[in-house]
C-alpha cells in the first residue's frame, strides 16, 4: 500500500493512476492499521477519480468502509465539472446529533435515571421499522419534506429557539417532494418521531470534563451538568430516497460517459437535471431528518418534565446544537461555489463564520461526537484550520471496527446490559440482538478518534460526556 505519513495525525494516499486529486488520511500509526485493512485507503483512492474532484480526498480519523465512499469520508467538487453521488452521502441522509443542555446536576437526577430511562423509552418509538405516534397523510409528508424542523414547531414541537441552534436552521430550501417517490413517502408516514435501530440511541449523559471553560459557557455547559443526545436520521424514508436514485443515475453516468472504478460510486454532473433532481431528494429527506430529531426532542422535554414534576425554567433542556454527519451542501470557499459531500463527518465552521448562531459567533460551531454505547461523547467546535484542510470537517464518531455478525460471535445482549449496569450505565433496547452488534467493542476509541481531530488542529475538544443511561432501537 502506498502510504505517506505526513505527520503524526496524517498520511497522504499520493495520486497514482486515474486519480485527479491525492487523498489524506487522518490517522496514527496505530490507528492506520485498522484503515488498511478495512479497504477504506482503496475507497479513497477510488473517490478521488471521480470527475471535478477539488484538491483532496479525504478520510476522517474515525474512516472505515461504505457503499462507494467510506464513511468518514469528505470530497468537494466543482459546480462547473463536478460530480454528485448518493454514496458520497449514505443511505440514512442526515443521520445527525442534537444536545439538550439542563439546569440539573448528576447528583440530582441519579435517583430518577431508571424512572426516566423507562418512561423515555415508552414514549420515544425505536426499534427495527418502528413507526411513530404520528400518522401523517401523504400531504402532510410533503410538508415535512419541503419545511423540515419548522414543520415541527410550527406544529407545537419546540420552539424557533430550537431553529436558531440547527445546523441550516432545520431545514434545506432546496427540498423538492415531487422528486420523492411515493414509496419513499409512504414509509415516512409512520416513522416521523422515531429513532429507528441501528447505531440511533437516546442518552441521558453528564458532563464529566471541561476542557475549554471559556467554551464551555457560551454553550452553557458546566461539570456534573445533565445533558440529552439524540441520535438518528431519516429513517426508511431517507435510505428509499438513497435506493431510488442510485439506480436512477445509473442512466446518467451512461448519459455523460461518466469512468467509475468502482459501480457504487454511481454520480451525475452537479448542474445536470439529474444531479439537481438527486439533490432535491437529498435535501427533502434532510429535511425530514430534522423534523424528526425536532419531534423527539418535544417529547424528550415532556416525559422529562412529568417524571421530575418539575418547570421547563426548573429543567432547562435548552438545545446546543443540532449538526447533520450525512449530508451534501453548497458551500463557498474562496469565493468558489462547491457540493461538499460528507458522509460520516461533521461541518466544523469557525468563529465569525456565517451560517452559524450568532450566540457562537466569537467562539465556532459546536461538533457533536457521539462515542459507542457506554463510552463517551463529546462537544467540540469548529476551527479555521479545517476550513483550510478538510473542507470545514471533522470527525463524527467512533467508527466501526467489526461488523454486526461478527460482533453478535462474540457479544449477548443480556450480558451486555448486565455488565453496563455494573458500570452505572442503565440500558433499555427493543431487542438483545441490537445491542449486541452494538457493542462498544464493534468501534474504534472515540478518545482515540477525537485526539486525532483535536491534535491536527481541524476541531478542538470543548467537553466530555460520560452516559447515565441509552435507549437503544
Amino acid at each position: 500500500m502506498n502510504l505517506k505519513k505526513i505527520d503524526d495525525y496524517r498520511y497522504e494516499v499520493p495520486k497514482t493512476g486515474r486519480m485527479n486529486v491525492p487523498g489524506i488520511i487522518y490517522a496514527t500509526e496505530h490507528t492506520i492499521k485498522k484503515v488498511i485493512e478495512d479497504k477504506a485507503v482503496e475507497q479513497v483512492e477510488n473517490v478521488a477519480t471521480l470527475p471535478g474532484i477539488e484538491k483532496v480526498s479525504l478520510a476522517m480519523p474515525d474512516v472505515h468502509w461504505g457503499y462507494g465512499f467510506p464513511i468518514g469520508g469528505v470530497a468537494a467538487f466543482r459546480v462547473s465539472d463536478g460530480v454528485i453521488s448518493p454514496g458520497g452521502i449514505g443511505y440514512d441522509i442526515n443521520c445527525g446529533v442534537r444536545l439538550l443542555r439542563t439546569n440539573l446536576t448528576r447528583e440530582q437526577i441519579k435517583p430518577y435515571i431508571e424512572k426516566l430511562i423507562l418512561a423515555l423509552f415508552h414514549n420515544i418509538p425505536s426499534g427495527v421499522g418502528s413507526t411513530g405516534k404520528l400518522r401523517l397523510s401523504v400531504e402532510e409528508v410533503k410538508q415535512v419534506l419541503k419545511k423540515g424542523a419548522k414543520w415541527a414547531v410550527e406544529h407545537g414541537y419546540g420552539s424557533k429557539e430550537d431553529l436558531e441552534f440547527t445546523e441550516e436552521k432545520g431545514y434545506l430550501d432546496a427540498a423538492d417532494p415531487d422528486v420523492v417517490s411515493s414509496r419513499a413517502i409512504e414509509r415516512g408516514r409512520e416513522q416521523l418521531g422515531t429513532l429507528g435501530a441501528g447505531n440511533h440511541f437516546l442518552e441521558i449523559q453528564y458532563v464529566e470534563q471541561i476542557y475549554d471553560e471559556q467554551i464551555a459557557k457560551v454553550f452553557g455547559l458546566f461539570k456534573d451538568q445533565i445533558t440529552v443526545l439524540v441520535h438518528t436520521g431519516s429513517r426508511g424514508l431517507g435510505y428509499q430516497i438513497c435506493d431510488d436514485y442510485i439506480k436512477f443515475l445509473q442512466q446518467a453516468v451512461q448519459k455523460y460517459g461518466i469512468w467509475l472504478p468502482d459501480r457504487q460510486l454511481v454520480c451525475a454532473p452537479v448542474d445536470s437535471p439529474e444531479g439537481k433532481r438527486y439533490f432535491s431528494a437529498m435535501a427533502a429527506a434532510a429535511n425530514y431528518a430534522w423534523a424528526n430529531r425536532q419531534i423527539i426532542t418535544h417529547w424528550v422535554r415532556e416525559t422529562i418534565m412529568e417524571v421530575l414534576n418539575k418547570s421547563p425554567k426548573e429543567i432547562g433542556l435548552e438545545q446546543i446544537y443540532d449538526v447533520a454527519h450525512n449530508i451534501g451542501k453548497f458551500e463557498e470557499y474562496n469565493g468558489k461555489k462547491y457540493i461538499v459531500h460528507r458522509k460520516g463527518a461533521t461541518r466544523a465552521f469557525p468563529k465569525g463564520f456565517a451560517g452559524i448562531p450568532e450566540a457562537y459567533k466569537d467562539v465556532g460551531q459546536p461538533v457533536l461526537v457521539p462515542g459507542s454505547m457506554g463510552t463517551a461523547s463529546y462537544v467540540l467546535v469548529g476551527t479555521q484550520k479545517a476550513v483550510e484542510d478538510t473542507w470545514a470537517s471533522t470527525c463524527h464518531g467512533a467508527g466501526r471496527v467489526s461488523s454486526r455478525s461478527a460482533i453478535l460471535k462474540s457479544v449477548r445482549g443480556e450480558e451486555l446490559a448486565k455488565e453496563l449496569k455494573e458500570k452505572g450505565i442503565l440500558v433499555k433496547s427493543d431487542s438483545w440482538k441490537t445491542l449486541a452488534e452494538e457493542a462498544p467493542q464493534a468501534y474504534k476509541n472515540v478518545d482515540e478518534v477525537v485526539e486525532i481531530c483535536h491534535q491536527s488542529g481541524i476541531s478542538k475538544k470543548v467537553a466530555r460526556l460520560k452516559p447515565l443511561g441509552v435507549i437503544k432501537g
